[in-house]
């Protein structure tokens, strides 16, 4: 009875270390899911977005954009779509809200909010969703555009550096 009891107590030591490994990889998941890159135009972030598009992980993104922007001083988030295609995009009929849903919470916060590369099914699927207020959002085909309109608006040139 006593080994009986002391392998059944090992046991849930083992799934409680399991459980806290689990929480830890499902958290770097998250952190990886949607890296937050700083710019270098000041007070700007880059979001790359890759990835299968869940609706779940559509909210835990929009979750992590806004709680970064809030601790840091943040004033343009630049949200690059470069890696997706219609197969990453589970719901395509709701993806227009997604990114709208997107934008408007950015915009809440007094961020302003910045999409690159939308490839052209992609900017189908968004225009027949039938969202009307993402047509305000700027949007770009490259971030390189995106930050050579950033940088002309806040007047920040390159410079060459002589040795």
């Amino acid at each position: 009875m006593i080994n009986e009891s002391t392998q059944i107590h090992e046991l849930k030591d083992e799934i409680a270390r399991l459980k806290k490994r689990l929480e830890e990889s499902e958290e770097l998941i998250k952190d990886i899911s949607a890296p937050i890159i700083p710019s270098i135009v000041p007070e700007t972030i880059l979001v790359p977005i890759t990835g299968r598009l869940l609706p779940e992980r559509f909210e835990m993104i929009i979750t992590r954009i806004l709680n970064v922007s809030y601790q840091e001083d943040i004033n343009t988030i630049i949200i690059d779509f470069s890696a997706i295609t219609e197969k990453e995009i589970c719901e395509l009929e709701v993806f227009g809200t997604y990114i709208e849903n997107m934008a408007r919470a950015i915009s809440l916060m007094g961020i302003e909010v910045i999409f690159v590369g939308f490839n052209p099914s992609l900017t189908q699927i968004i225009v027949n969703s039938g969202v009307q207020q993402i047509l305000e959002v700027k949007s770009f085909l490259s971030f390189r555009t995106a930050l050579q309109y950033l940088m002309k608006q806040k007047g920040i040139t390159f410079q060459s550096i002589n040795d």
